[in-house]
């Protein structure tokens, strides 16, 4: 089973040369593709020398390593950067690491039996302190949270666009990240939601182990931003994806009651409506080609 690692970075050399070498000690006969996202900090200077000196080496370990390195002309943001990167993997299975993120030697072998069964689309990885992902209804908002903690493979709400391995074949059937969600945050809970939608599963493997120190890149946004765009992204996964009546009749009226309490939220509302129009034909295909409620998939995470 052919696999690739896509790691995203920008502005992230101090990342790269840290956790670098021990991801590629931890999948030594795996392709690694980085996607850089315009840096400038180095950051291209580093993976061009880089990327020269592994092919100039002989030894089986070196040989072994197959890195290319894909160079963004301009800032394309999280989504678009992995999107670019998947594109390019010749793998059967797209192994997504953040440049933050250090995996364990050997963490990809318990995950990767999973896809014997060809209805799995994705396997979450294990990080430390979190555990598998669930989605509540609340108040006609989806909102996630951390599963309790288990032992055990568990089903997972979503696979972390971090940490996680997932299926190309199913990846370009759903289309990969929508880039409706640029520049960062919902596009993985889309994602495998989708995924769910249409009778496909989303695992976590516990024995897949990663220590990822998480946002190390968001932190560089301004937070005020970064809430902005995850309370937009937040409407659009609604809009998008919950196709139920009810559930949006209930939706509806806890917006209006939530515009009307609290100002701040006219921000990223009035900046989700602004994308309505992309979103009136995703939410068709989502409709048509559904096989599983949203009610039955959020039932399963209760």
């Amino acid at each position: 089973m052919k696999i690739s690692i896509v790691i995203p970075n920008w502005n992230g050399k101090d990342l790269l040369e840290r956790n670098l070498p021990k991801v590629t000690e931890a999948s030594e006969q795996a392709e690694i593709i980085i996607v850089d996202d315009c840096s400038t900090d180095g950051s291209v200077e580093y993976l061009k020398k880089l990327q020269n000196s592994t092919f100039r080496r002989n030894p089986p370990k070196e040989a072994s390593l197959k890195l290319q390195t894909i160079f963004s002309k301009e800032n394309l943001g999280f989504v678009r950067a992995v999107n670019r990167g998947v594109k390019q993997a010749s793998g059967e299975i797209i192994v997504l690491l953040n440049n933050d993120v250090v995996p364990q030697k050997g963490f990809l072998e318990p995950s990767l039996r999973h896809f014997e069964d060809p209805k799995v689309f994705a396997i979450s990885f294990y990080e430390p302190n979190w555990s598998w992902s669930r989605l509540k209804w609340v108040n006609g908002f989806v909102e996630h949270e951390p599963g309790p903690k288990v032992k055990a493979t568990h089903i997972s709400a979503w696979a972390s666009g971090g940490s996680a391995a997932f299926r190309k074949t199913i990846w370009e059937e759903l289309g990969g990240f929508d880039e409706i969600y640029s520049p960062f945050y919902w596009e993985d809970i889309d994602l495998s939601y989708r995924a769910w939608k249409r009778g496909y599963q989303v695992l976590w493997e516990p024995k897949s182990i990663v220590d990822h120190q998480h946002e190390q890149t968001i932190k560089r946004f301004p937070q005020k931003y970064v809430n902005f765009i995850s309370q937009r992204n937040q409407l659009l996964f609604i809009w998008k994806n919950i196709t139920d009546l009810k559930m949006m009749l209930e939706h509806k009226f806890y917006l209006v009651k939530r515009l009307l309490t609290s100002p701040g939220f006219w921000q990223p509302f009035l900046a989700a409506k602004a994308r309505c129009p992309r979103i009136f034909w995703r939410r068709f295909k989502e409709f048509r080609e559904k096989k599983v409620s949203d009610r039955e998939i959020l039932e399963k995470f209760a």
